[in-house]
């Protein structure tokens, strides 16, 4: 029998206090199951907070994707059509056959021929503030840094490379479960803008390739396969709403982590080569996705609940990365915390495609912003987080120093 957690619980996922932390929220689901029935969101669902749960449930092909809005909805035709088109959104056999055509041009090797790019790119910005007091950590220097390296990897123009802020933070509100219709409408219009876009940039490179991902995109094949017009372009679209949101979420977040944490700053400033594993404790411990969602196409048991064909699946993989059964002391933020296998970047045959990217660009950018200046910290304490559920991302971030 489902207990709708709205009864049993006084929670919600549209007050201020949920937006500001909502991990003690989590913890309340979890107390009561791991896998919880209720009626938060506009569709009622199962809501996993349990690690193993959520491992199960991602890993099972039997749940799957779906595109955010209704195959029905006529009003935000472009948007629907590029998001039916995206391989986030797609399940198998389709999302395998468009992530292996990806994957063979997003290889760590090509992500480590963008080190030298992304350290200059990032001693640029701390540059600019070198005879500087403060920083939005937002937006002059995340922001900035993962719309540069983004950009450089499809071959936009550098000129053009700053109107993708706009689009990116558009875009994200509209598969975000917060979605108004207001943001539907912007997302349909900016999804126009960004199709002309980058159709004309399609067809400059399929005149006159170039090096960058667009070109190799057109110029892959594989067994016979390619990828088609429409699902270039919206492979495009994705990799700067991902290609931002990510980067520029784990990036902000770890640097606010890490200026809470003074002695975990002061150990990660002592003994740098930690950078990699003070990267994973922030994934985990701020994730910059904090729900992704599935749907059950048949009766399901998992751990001792039955879900039911068409049931939603909402797992909070920021609930999961604290869970304690998991994780020792899953609420202190410990950066040399080993092993340490957070649901950060999802799990299974979904897993992110640009994790070593986000990876990659975050080292760098921690590692050179605490060598930059000795006295960072804090301009206030009263942060304000951006009303979405399912990322963890900061309005702004302003830090001051000597």
């Amino acid at each position: 029998m489902k207990t709708d957690l709205n009864q049993t619980l006084p929670l919600s996922f549209t007050t201020t206090e949920f937006f500001q932390n909502p991990y003690p929220f989590y913890e309340k689901f979890r107390s009561m199951h791991p896998i919880y029935w209720g009626n938060l969101l506009k569709y009622p669902g199962w809501y996993v907070t349990g690690y193993e749960e959520a491992i199960t449930i991602l890993q099972d092909t039997r749940f799957k994707n779906r595109t955010p809005l209704p195959q029905t909805s006529k009003k935000y035709e472009q948007l629907k059509n590029i998001q039916n088109d995206m391989m986030l959104f797609k399940n198998q056999p389709d999302h395998k056959r468009l992530r292996f055509l990806v994957s063979n041009l997003f290889t760590p090797r090509m992500v480590e021929h963008l080190r030298p790019f992304i350290q200059e790119t990032v001693n640029d910005l701390l540059q600019q503030f070198q005879n500087k007091k403060t920083m939005d950590v937002v937006s002059d220097f995340a922001f900035p840094l993962a719309s540069l390296v983004i950009a450089k990897i499809l071959g936009v123009p550098q000129e053009e490379r700053y109107q993708f802020r706009e689009w990116a933070a558009s875009l994200i509100q509209t598969i975000d479960f917060t979605r108004s219709r207001k943001a539907l409408d912007t997302g349909n219009a900016i999804t126009i803008i960004l199709r002309d876009y980058f159709n004309e940039l399609i067809k400059k490179r399929k005149h006159s390739p170039e090096e960058d991902l667009i070109s190799l995109l057109i110029k892959e094949e594989q067994q016979g396969d390619r990828l088609t017009d429409e699902e270039l372009l919206a492979t495009c679209i994705l990799l700067v709403i991902a290609g931002h949101e990510t980067t520029v979420n784990l990036i902000s977040n770890s640097i606010l982590t890490l200026l809470k944490h003074p002695n975990q700053l002061m150990e990660l400033k002592e003994k740098p080569l930690l950078i990699e594993g003070a990267i994973e404790e922030c994934l985990r411990y701020e994730s910059p996705t904090q729900m992704t969602a599935r749907i059950a196409t048949e009766d399901i048991e998992i751990h001792h609940t039955t879900i039911k064909k068409g049931e939603q699946i909402y797992i909070l993989l920021g609930a999961a990365n604290r869970d304690q059964n998991k994780f020792h002391d899953s609420h202190l933020f410990d950066i040399t915390r080993n092993p340490n296998p957070h649901l950060a970047f999802g799990y299974g045959t979904h897993f992110c495609l640009g994790a070593p990217l986000a990876r990659l660009e975050t080292q760098i950018a921690i590692k050179s912003f605490l060598a930059w200046k000795d006295n960072l910290q804090l301009a206030a304490s009263d942060l304000q987080w951006r009303k979405l559920i399912g990322f963890r991302s900061l309005n702004e971030l302003q830090i001051i120093f000597d």
